[in-house]
């Protein structure tokens, strides 16, 4: 996990700047917005709302900030109308990239993206050229901050909630479901007083590649980023990991 870590910790404290600047309100409502209109506006009988509503209210998102988002999405608003797309192509070192967009405008945005591959080294591909390498996963995210259990602890609970795996970066523990089983596995966690900081359903590589050229690593931190930061950008899912030859803080 050394080298993916890297990335992890370097996505870790880009989340906190984003936060403090208050930029994932936006993303956030946006996810509100979209799931109550697919579903409805009841979290209880809408399961993406109802995780879109927990992440919201972990990143701290004002409540009514979060109904508003909710009204909007129930009542169809002008202008509120977001198509969902997924984006995929390769990065430097011929990484597998896929970005899931929420966009008003899918020629702009569709643009914008061909964009950010093609000056940081890379090419935008067609549907379904990357997608294969992954697998789609539950995925909870439990800060080690102020938690009671170890890892070998919380790995016993996860699991006889029905989870795959667990793994760990620098700050946080990353608990994997099968889709379906996300729900009981977090409902399970919290029930044993284990905030979750995040759940969503992620993509995972099935492999990774391993970047050992600096300049290559730069190019590929560069564009996740920009990709991460588009405006209609709603998750980047990438296939690399850095050797441990590459030094983070000439990344950062």
């Amino acid at each position: 996990m050394a080298g993916h870590s890297k990335w992890a910790n370097i996505k870790h404290k880009k989340a906190k700047a984003d936060a403090q600047k208050g930029k994932i309100f936006t993303k956030l409502g946006r996810e509100l917005i979209v799931a109550a209109r697919a579903g409805g506006g009841d979290p209880n009988n809408n399961f993406r709302l109802k995780i879109a509503v927990e992440n919201a209210k972990s990143a701290n998102m004002p409540n009514d900030n979060i109904q508003r988002a909710i009204q909007k999405g129930v009542g169809g608003g002008e202008g509120e109308s977001y198509e969902e797309l997924r984006y995929e192509g390769y990065g430097p070192g011929g990484v597998a990239i896929m970005v899931d967009i929420m966009t008003d405008n899918r020629n702009r945005t569709a643009g914008e993206v061909r964009h950010i591959f093609s000056k940081h080294g890379g090419n935008l591909g067609e549907t379904g050229c990357v997608n294969w390498m992954f697998n789609e996963k539950g995925q909870l995210t439990i800060l080690k901050e102020d938690l009671k259990f170890d890892e070998d602890e919380l790995m016993l609970l996860a699991l006889e909630a029905g989870a795959e795996d667990l793994q760990q970066d620098e700050e946080s523990f990353i608990v994997y479901t099968a889709p379906d089983d996300m729900e009981a596995v977090r409902q399970a966690l919290l029930d044993q007083g284990i905030e979750i900081e995040e759940a969503k359903i992620n993509q995972v590589p099935q492999n990774t590649i391993e970047i050992a050229d600096m300049d290559q690593a730069k190019k590929l931190v560069r564009m996740m980023e920009l990709l991460e930061d588009h405006d209609d950008s709603q998750g980047v899912y990438a296939n690399f990991e850095f050797a441990d030859s590459i030094n983070e803080e000439e990344l950062d």
